[in-house]
């Protein structure tokens, strides 16, 4: 699936604009576009009857009101999900029909204290709300805007009966999303790629991308294979990649896997030049303002939750290379983008932090 329709570097609007708005809801996603973003990402769960679902994770106590619906208190229960044991509720358990009372609230409202003021105010989605979603803004903003896909838990909704290769690939066909690339471009993306490749044997057209951890390893293979499933690591030798770019697209990297904080400043690691010379795009993840979330040399001051040193990190990252990046403020990505494409001094030594200009 051709992308070429959108610029490069994508800025891809994380679960919508959750720096403003409740992730997932249609507000956040609609003012993610309206705010500058080439594509939006959701992440899909599938509820009891085969529903799929935008939410960050198939447990929901902490991105919606379930906790405090009386009427669904029986529903709690402890699951083990990809190794993981939760507690809580699970978007299996619920039809879509009791899904839809549901109410969205702020997954980190102690950093997000303007996002979660709209806690409450909108329901949750389904895959089908977002696609018209997306093709209304499109109308609205005159322009091409990509949905990146993330399937979640793909091989713990399998073993369950609800598999989600099915779900989205017969999804996809009923919408009639991502036929024309021109128009609608997609990507879908997982940590498990053996969804992946199921995808493409239903004839998803689609850019695939397997998304990488920093750490650890990839849940199907070690349900499969157990202590003998390769790591993310091994993901990211030359050999890994050049095995990767015979089965997907592109990969996705958490953004720590790109900045490499020497003693004599921060700079970009190879790893993008070397999945390129493999023939693989490169995404990353997740570009933040808060000091929280940014590497140590960006922040400024003490407190978690205020804004530091941003556009530093953000120009850093861009000058690896990526082709696109993960943003929770679309407008920052924007921003960042067009600092970064200013620069005419970008090399091999990278970017100090002392080379850019601005802050919040």
């Amino acid at each position: 699936m051709r992308i070429d329709s959108l610029p490069n570097p994508l800025v891809i609007g994380h679960r919508g604009a959750p720096g403003y708005r409740p992730e997932h809801t249609e507000s956040s996603y609609r003012l993610a576009v309206a705010l500058g973003a080439d594509a939006v990402e959701p992440d899909l769960v599938a509820s009891k009857d085969g529903v799929l679902v935008v939410r960050h994770e198939n447990e929901i106590s902490g991105t919606t009101d379930v906790a405090a619906r009386a009427e669904f208190a029986d529903r709690r229960t402890t699951k083990r999900v990809d190794g993981h044991e939760l507690t809580g509720w699970f978007t299996e358990d619920f039809t879509w029909a009791e899904l839809s009372t549901l109410t969205a609230r702020e997954r980190i409202p102690e950093v997000r204290t303007v996002s979660a003021g709209f806690d409450g105010t909108e329901g949750i989605l389904r895959f089908a709300d977002l696609v018209a979603i997306v093709r209304n803004a499109a109308e609205v903003h005159r322009r091409p805007v990509g949905i990146v896909a993330e399937v979640k838990h793909a091989d713990h909704f399998a073993s369950i009966g609800l598999p989600l290769d099915r779900l989205l690939a017969e999804e996809l066909a009923a919408l009639g999303f991502g036929t024309d690339p021109d128009a609608e471009p997609l990507i879908i993306e997982s940590f498990e790629q053996s969804v992946l490749m199921a995808l493409q044997s239903r004839r998803v057209q689609a850019e695939f991308v397997y998304l990488i951890e920093r750490s650890g390893r990839p849940s199907d293979l070690v349900a499969r294979l157990g202590d003998a499933a390769p790591s993310y690591a091994d993901a990211v030798t030359d050999a890994g990649l050049a095995a990767l770019a015979l089965e997907v697209d592109a990969i996705s990297v958490d953004k720590a896997m790109l900045i490499d904080l020497g003693d004599d400043g921060a700079r970009p690691t190879d790893l993008v030049e070397r999945a390129h010379a493999a023939g693989l795009r490169v995404y990353t993840w997740t570009l933040r303002p808060e000091n929280r979330f940014l590497a140590p040399p960006f922040r400024d001051g003490s407190d978690p939750a205020a804004v530091g040193r941003w556009l530093e990190e953000f120009v850093l990252v861009l000058s690896s290379g990526v082709d696109g990046f993960f943003v929770d403020q679309a407008d920052l990505g924007v921003a960042a983008r067009s600092a970064a494409g200013d620069r005419s001094d970008h090399d091999d030594a990278g970017v100090r932090p002392s080379d850019v200009g601005g802050s919040a």
